[in-house]
């Protein structure tokens, strides 16, 4: 039997959750968050991270 961790939400509950946002509130967080890690994606990649990026792209699935 698999136990249930009442304080985890479920899979199911995130996109619902999403879906019960007005479009106005997911328009601030999407600006807000895009204003918040804009330092960041604007930020050189570092050789380490472009040298495993490279690796994925080598990789065979």
């Amino acid at each position: 039997m698999t136990k249930t961790h009442p304080e985890r939400p479920s899979d199911a509950e995130p996109a619902a959750a999403a879906a019960a946002l007005s479009p106005n509130v997911r328009r601030h967080l999407g600006q807000t968050l895009r204003t918040h890690y804009a330092d960041t994606l604007a930020a050189p990649v570092s050789q380490r991270l472009e040298a495993l990026i490279a690796q994925l792209g080598k990789a065979k699935l």
